[in-house]
């Protein structure tokens, strides 16, 4: 049975990402829609399974021969399951998984938060754009997947987005955490 689904990229997905490659002869779908088969359209996978990058004409893998692509195992440790997916070396970890139906945590996209951040367990992977984070914690291994780009074959674990920013700025707050005070919330939200 072959299924295909329709993927049309929304403009803000888009914005700031690089595209995909080019479509090298028919199987596209029409203006700004992508197909792809349902075989790399997977949900969360387990760890014997590993999904090919789709492609833009809708057959698995089928990106340059130049640019090399790498398998990325995340362990999603909020929804206790196990990602592994295939990426290209010159694409956006975060945007290539959502491609192949794969969803992990995220917010701004932008790698100015912490919540897509990761730990590398093995692998490498850059990260220019990554401002949400300091270079203190990206020699600690800590990464932002929303602009990390793979380098190698790459296995990584989610983080605590509250964990992280702690890591990073609780030094400078002397009595550590603030707790969440909801009356005074509902107090200034009910003034607006």
């Amino acid at each position: 049975m072959d299924i295909s689904l329709t993927f049309t990229p929304s403009a803000s997905l888009n914005r700031h990402r690089r595209p995909f490659p080019p479509a090298g002869g028919g199987g596209g779908g029409g203006a700004g829609t992508r197909r792809f088969a349902a075989a790399g359209c997977r949900r969360a996978t387990t760890s014997g399974e590993l999904q090919t990058a789709a492609g833009p004409n809708g057959r698995g893998g089928s990106y340059p021969a130049s640019v090399p692509v790498h398998k990325v195992t995340v362990h999603d440790r909020q929804r206790g399951v196990v990602h592994e997916f295939s990426v290209p070396e010159d694409q956006y970890i975060l945007h290539t998984a959502e491609a192949q139906n794969v969803s992990l945590p995220f917010a701004c996209r932008h790698g100015c938060c912490t919540s897509c951040a990761v730990r590398i367990k093995s692998g490498q992977l850059r990260q220019p754009e990554a401002l949400g984070i300091s270079a203190e914690l990206k020699s600690k291994g800590y990464a932002l997947l929303c602009v990390g780009y793979p380098s190698s074959d790459l296995e990584v674990e989610t983080q605590d987005e509250d964990e992280v920013y702690w890591l990073q700025f609780g030094r400078y707050f002397a009595r550590g955490p603030i707790d969440r005070d909801d009356y005074a919330l509902e107090l200034a939200l009910g003034d607006e």
